[in-house]
């Protein structure tokens, strides 16, 4: 039996570059879009899903997250996300709990508020007065499948429901966490489980029933699980590596525990990225996060945490000029605040 793969800090993140298409923009087209939000776009923040896109997928538009192809719902750990329609199956039924108990008052909601609407739409706040539920409490409904929701950011949710998914959920969980290692790997049961908002149980049960299809690898923050056809693109040489304004949440820093170390050893550093409230955005310049953003309407304020070159500070600038916001008219103003 061969040692386990080892892999350093530098080819882990090119690799999680380089298949997030954080390296090189994919080209306009519902196929990119797919590919952009392989493991869920979270947009529990105004338009971050769109910024997630903007980030991966050349010329994409203020309107784009609206794009048919597309579809929101509350997805893992029930914050709101923004997947291809096809994969709503792999964000809803992927997380249905296995627990009898918990599954029931999932299907027992979702039915309860399908017959509510009997094919018409409505807030949030008005079925959970409707059904005499706390509005939250309709997340729980959401791995079904059969619930969806439009939320720009403005007004609270717009709840419907859509017919159930014909796939078994149990293959719903195993491509979930197929997405999950080829993302975020290299990775482990347990942050695969707090990522998706499952069981530790839940997510032991996956990686076992995938053990054929992974390759164990040490890294500078302990053992994990790779898919095995991923083992090619983590050995390739680093592509030159663009700048991007990452949206609070993005799938590169959508990271727990000691995963948090690997993408910034700075403790001090990772405080102001991962701050106890609403998260910045992350400055990615030259494949390292290097500072945060925050926007306010037109304003972009940048606060780095190392000097910039001339030719790096320009490309950010062009960066922040070319973001999609809806409703800003005219040039983004851009601080850099160092």
């Amino acid at each position: 039996m061969r040692s386990p793969l080892s892999l350093t800090r530098p080819q882990i993140l090119a690799f999680r570059r380089r298949v997030g298409a954080l390296d090189e923009r994919l080209p306009y087209g519902r196929r990119s879009f797919r590919e952009a939000a392989w493991a869920g776009l979270q947009d529990s923040m105004p338009r971050a899903a769109l910024l997630s896109i903007h980030a991966r997928v050349e010329g994409t538009q203020p309107s784009t997250w609206e794009d048919r192809s597309l579809v929101q719902l509350w997805g893992p750990r029930y914050s709101a996300f923004v997947v291809a329609a096809r994969d709503l199956p792999v964000f809803s039924l992927g997380r249905l709990p296995d627990d009898a108990k918990a599954r029931r008052k999932a299907e027992d909601l979702a039915a309860r508020l399908h017959a509510l609407l009997d094919g018409s739409s409505t807030t949030y706040g008005e079925a959970g007065r409707e059904l005499g539920v706390n509005p939250n409490a309709l997340r729980y409904a959401a791995p079904t499948g059969t619930v969806v929701i439009r939320w720009d950011g403005a007004r609270q949710p717009t709840v419907w429901t859509v017919p159930p998914p014909e796939v078994d959920p149990r293959h719903a969980r195993l491509e979930l966490a197929r997405r999950y290692l080829h993302v975020f790997g290299p990775a482990t049961p347990a942050a695969f489980a707090e990522w998706a908002g499952i069981s530790s149980r839940e997510g032991v049960g996956a990686f076992e029933a995938l053990r054929r299809s992974l390759t164990p690898v040490r890294t500078p923050i302990g053992d994990a699980w790779i898919l095995t056809r991923d083992e090619s693109t983590f050995r390739a040489a680093p592509q030159p590596a663009a700048p991007r304004l990452l949206p609070s949440g993005d799938a590169y820093f959508l990271l727990q525990g000691a995963d948090r170390e690997l993408l910034v050893p700075d403790a001090d550093r990772r405080r102001e990225l991962w701050t106890p409230r609403v998260w910045p955005g992350a400055l990615l310049v030259e494949g390292e996060v290097v500072g945060t953003w925050r926007r306010s309407q037109e304003t972009v304020t940048i606060q780095t945490w190392r000097r910039l070159s001339r030719s790096a500070m320009a490309a950010v600038e062009a960066e922040a000029a070319s973001l999609p916001i809806p409703g800003v008219e005219g040039r983004i103003a851009l601080r850099w605040d160092d």
